[in-house]
Protein backbone atom coordinates (compact mmCIF):
# COMPACT_ATOMS: atom_id res chain seq x y z
CA UNK A 1 0.00 0.00 0.00
CA UNK A 2 2.92 2.19 0.70
CA UNK A 3 4.74 1.78 -2.09
CA UNK A 4 1.43 2.32 -4.91
CA UNK A 5 -0.02 5.42 -2.46
CA UNK A 6 3.48 6.46 -1.84
CA UNK A 7 3.16 10.29 -2.95
CA UNK A 8 -0.40 10.52 -2.29
CA UNK A 9 -0.44 9.83 1.34
CA UNK A 10 1.41 12.32 3.75
CA UNK A 11 4.15 10.83 5.79
CA UNK A 12 1.95 11.70 9.26
CA UNK A 13 -0.73 9.74 7.63
CA UNK A 14 1.77 6.47 7.03
CA UNK A 15 2.52 6.82 10.65
CA UNK A 16 -0.70 6.70 12.29
CA UNK A 17 -1.81 3.76 9.29
CA UNK A 18 1.61 1.76 10.84
CA UNK A 19 -0.01 2.81 14.43
CA UNK A 20 -2.98 1.54 13.79
CA UNK A 21 -2.24 -1.32 12.36
CA UNK A 22 0.20 -2.32 15.32
CA UNK A 23 -2.27 -1.91 17.30
CA UNK A 24 -4.85 -4.10 16.41
CA UNK A 25 -2.01 -6.48 15.81
CA UNK A 26 -1.26 -6.53 19.12
CA UNK A 27 -5.16 -6.77 19.69
CA UNK A 28 -5.25 -9.72 17.70
CA UNK A 29 -2.23 -11.51 19.03
CA UNK A 30 -3.76 -11.24 22.83
CA UNK A 31 -7.01 -12.74 21.72
CA UNK A 32 -5.29 -15.74 19.68
CA UNK A 33 -2.13 -15.67 22.07
CA UNK A 34 0.69 -15.28 19.34
CA UNK A 35 3.78 -12.80 18.91
CA UNK A 36 2.00 -9.50 17.91
CA UNK A 37 4.60 -7.57 19.14
CA UNK A 38 7.17 -9.64 16.74
CA UNK A 39 4.97 -8.98 14.17
CA UNK A 40 5.43 -4.98 14.34
CA UNK A 41 9.39 -5.69 14.54
CA UNK A 42 8.92 -7.68 11.31
CA UNK A 43 6.74 -5.13 9.79
CA UNK A 44 10.23 -2.52 10.28
CA UNK A 45 12.47 -4.86 8.77
CA UNK A 46 10.24 -5.99 5.52
CA UNK A 47 9.46 -2.05 4.98
CA UNK A 48 13.49 -1.21 5.24
CA UNK A 49 14.39 -4.07 3.29
CA UNK A 50 11.75 -3.61 0.81
CA UNK A 51 10.82 0.32 0.44
CA UNK A 52 13.19 2.00 2.40
CA UNK A 53 12.83 5.41 1.59
CA UNK A 54 9.27 5.40 3.20
CA UNK A 55 11.00 3.09 6.60
CA UNK A 56 13.14 6.06 6.80
CA UNK A 57 10.04 8.44 6.70
CA UNK A 58 8.37 7.10 9.07
CA UNK A 59 11.16 6.05 11.65
CA UNK A 60 11.77 10.30 11.68
CA UNK A 61 7.36 10.55 12.52
CA UNK A 62 7.85 8.08 14.83
CA UNK A 63 10.87 8.93 16.82
CA UNK A 64 9.14 12.81 17.18
CA UNK A 65 5.89 10.84 18.26
CA UNK A 66 8.28 8.77 20.78
CA UNK A 67 9.55 12.23 22.47
CA UNK A 68 5.72 13.07 23.75
CA UNK A 69 4.77 9.55 24.40
CA UNK A 70 8.71 9.23 26.70
CA UNK A 71 7.18 12.07 28.98
CA UNK A 72 3.91 10.69 29.14
CA UNK A 73 5.31 6.84 30.27
CA UNK A 74 7.99 8.83 32.81
CA UNK A 75 4.91 10.72 34.15
CA UNK A 76 2.44 8.24 34.59
CA UNK A 77 5.51 5.85 36.26
CA UNK A 78 5.74 8.61 38.77
CA UNK A 79 2.54 9.00 39.15
CA UNK A 80 1.85 5.13 40.50
CA UNK A 81 4.97 5.06 42.56
CA UNK A 82 4.65 5.43 46.27
CA UNK A 83 7.32 7.09 48.06
CA UNK A 84 7.49 4.84 51.02
CA UNK A 85 7.95 1.56 48.51
CA UNK A 86 10.65 3.50 47.22
CA UNK A 87 12.74 4.04 50.82
CA UNK A 88 11.76 0.78 51.46
CA UNK A 89 13.46 -0.66 48.39
CA UNK A 90 16.35 1.68 49.03
CA UNK A 91 19.88 -0.27 49.72
CA UNK A 92 18.97 -3.40 48.97
CA UNK A 93 16.96 -2.11 45.23
CA UNK A 94 20.70 -0.76 44.49
CA UNK A 95 22.38 -3.77 45.39
CA UNK A 96 20.25 -5.56 43.27
CA UNK A 97 20.71 -3.04 40.20
CA UNK A 98 24.48 -2.73 40.94
CA UNK A 99 24.55 -6.44 40.84
CA UNK A 100 22.91 -6.37 37.67
CA UNK A 101 24.62 -3.87 35.96
CA UNK A 102 27.95 -5.69 36.66
CA UNK A 103 26.64 -9.12 34.81
CA UNK A 104 25.52 -6.90 31.96
CA UNK A 105 28.99 -5.38 31.36
CA UNK A 106 29.86 -8.97 31.28
CA UNK A 107 27.83 -10.00 28.63
CA UNK A 108 28.59 -6.28 26.48
CA UNK A 109 32.50 -8.00 26.85
CA UNK A 110 31.62 -11.62 26.35
CA UNK A 111 29.08 -10.43 23.34
CA UNK A 112 32.19 -8.37 22.17
CA UNK A 113 34.74 -10.25 22.71
CA UNK A 114 34.98 -11.69 18.97
CA UNK A 115 34.56 -8.49 16.84
CA UNK A 116 36.78 -6.31 15.25
CA UNK A 117 36.32 -3.99 18.32
CA UNK A 118 39.58 -2.71 20.61
CA UNK A 119 39.85 -3.90 24.35
CA UNK A 120 39.05 0.57 24.41
CA UNK A 121 36.05 0.51 22.19
CA UNK A 122 34.82 -2.91 24.48
CA UNK A 123 34.97 -1.24 27.21
CA UNK A 124 33.09 1.73 26.28
CA UNK A 125 30.29 -0.10 24.56
CA UNK A 126 30.21 -1.36 28.33
CA UNK A 127 30.01 1.88 30.06
CA UNK A 128 27.41 2.90 27.37
CA UNK A 129 25.09 0.10 28.12
CA UNK A 130 24.89 1.50 31.81
CA UNK A 131 22.08 3.39 31.33
CA UNK A 132 18.59 1.73 31.81
CA UNK A 133 15.06 4.11 31.46
CA UNK A 134 12.81 3.59 28.71
CA UNK A 135 12.36 -0.42 29.60
CA UNK A 136 12.18 0.15 32.89
CA UNK A 137 9.64 3.09 32.61
CA UNK A 138 7.63 0.67 30.46
CA UNK A 139 7.28 -2.62 32.10
CA UNK A 140 8.12 -1.10 35.78
CA UNK A 141 4.36 -0.95 36.51
CA UNK A 142 3.32 -4.00 34.82
CA UNK A 143 3.20 -6.38 38.07
CA UNK A 144 1.34 -3.46 39.72
CA UNK A 145 -0.93 -3.47 37.30
CA UNK A 146 -1.60 -6.81 37.53
CA UNK A 147 -2.18 -6.84 41.30
CA UNK A 148 1.15 -8.85 42.19
CA UNK A 149 1.55 -8.90 45.40
CA UNK A 150 5.23 -6.63 45.62
CA UNK A 151 3.98 -5.03 42.39
CA UNK A 152 4.67 -1.64 44.45
CA UNK A 153 8.09 -2.60 44.79
CA UNK A 154 9.06 -3.96 41.33
CA UNK A 155 8.00 -0.99 40.69
CA UNK A 156 10.18 1.15 43.36
CA UNK A 157 13.10 -0.83 41.89
CA UNK A 158 12.37 0.04 38.28
CA UNK A 159 12.50 3.82 39.31
CA UNK A 160 15.33 3.24 41.23
CA UNK A 161 17.04 2.07 38.28
CA UNK A 162 16.33 4.99 36.29
CA UNK A 163 17.26 7.30 38.36
CA UNK A 164 20.48 5.22 39.68
CA UNK A 165 21.98 4.56 36.11
CA UNK A 166 20.96 7.20 33.99
CA UNK A 167 22.78 9.98 35.81
CA UNK A 168 25.47 6.87 36.16
CA UNK A 169 26.20 6.36 31.79
CA UNK A 170 25.53 10.08 31.22
CA UNK A 171 28.61 11.01 33.38
CA UNK A 172 30.49 7.47 32.36
CA UNK A 173 29.59 8.17 28.45
CA UNK A 174 30.77 12.06 28.62
CA UNK A 175 33.90 11.27 30.09
CA UNK A 176 35.34 8.19 29.18
CA UNK A 177 34.46 8.92 25.52
CA UNK A 178 36.75 10.88 24.79
CA UNK A 179 39.12 8.64 26.83
CA UNK A 180 38.67 5.93 25.58
CA UNK A 181 37.09 6.58 21.68
CA UNK A 182 39.31 7.76 18.70
CA UNK A 183 37.69 9.00 15.44
CA UNK A 184 39.26 7.30 12.43
CA UNK A 185 41.62 5.58 14.72
CA UNK A 186 43.79 9.11 14.81
CA UNK A 187 42.11 11.93 16.89
CA UNK A 188 39.86 11.88 19.64
CA UNK A 189 36.23 13.34 19.66
CA UNK A 190 35.76 16.69 20.66
CA UNK A 191 34.04 17.10 24.11
CA UNK A 192 30.38 17.85 22.87
CA UNK A 193 29.89 14.82 20.08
Amino acid sequence: MFRRHYATIRATEKALILLVCATLLVQVGDSFHFAALLGIITIGFVLLEHFEEVARELASKLSKIWVFAEIILFVMIGFSLEPSAAFEAGFRGLLAISGGLVFRSLGVWVATAFSPLTVRERLFCAIAYLPKATVQAALGGVALSRGILQGQTILAIAVLAILFTAPLGLLGIRFFGNRLLEADGDEAFPLGQ
